[in-house]
């Protein structure tokens, strides 16, 4: 995969050039299946394969970034523990009271944080809120931004500070 000029030429069956606009569509629409995966993990305790496949057979695969979703659901499913031990220290209440919505916003934000280091902060940031904003509680995305940004702080401190100087 290679980018310039504002463009990205994907190498999967044949290659074909995407505006990184439209790569950027593909990975907030795998970002609100996400939510609804880990808020679907959280109610049902459904296995993570059985989850994973009806998302993919439920949806048109060509709007979502696939991989993204794969690598992202599977990886907070292995790294569970990790992830909620690293943001539960900034939680004004126990873990197992945290609303579902805002608790999949908030692994999800952790897990980019903490695992894909390609992705800005404020990227993690601004669609943790978009994703509390359309899908929580009415002030559930100043509580989702509230943890965050002290998450990022500790988790992406050099990453942090540079943006603010």
């Amino acid at each position: 995969m290679r980018s310039g000029d504002g463009f990205t030429i994907a190498d999967d069956e044949g290659s074909q050039l995407v505006k990184a606009g439209k790569t950027s569509k593909l990975r907030q629409e795998a970002r609100r299946l996400l939510l609804q995966a880990l808020y679907q993990r959280i109610l049902s305790n459904d296995p993570v394969s059985a989850i994973e496949s009806q998302f993919m057979a439920d949806n048109d695969l060509k709007s979502f970034d696939t991989v993204y979703f794969h690598d992202v659901f599977i990886g907070i499913s292995q790294n569970a523990k990790a992830i909620d031990e690293a943001f539960e220290p900034l939680l004004d209440r126990r873990l197992q009271d945290v609303d579902p919505i805002e608790l999949s916003v908030l692994r999800l934000a952790c897990y980019e944080l903490k695992f894909r280091l390609d992705v800005p902060y404020k990227v993690v940031i601004n669609e943790a809120i978009d994703l509390a904003k359309s899908f929580g509680g009415t002030d559930g995305h100043k509580y989702v931004n509230g943890v965050v940004d002290k998450l990022a702080a500790r988790l992406r401190g050099e990453e942090v500070r540079a943006q603010r100087s």
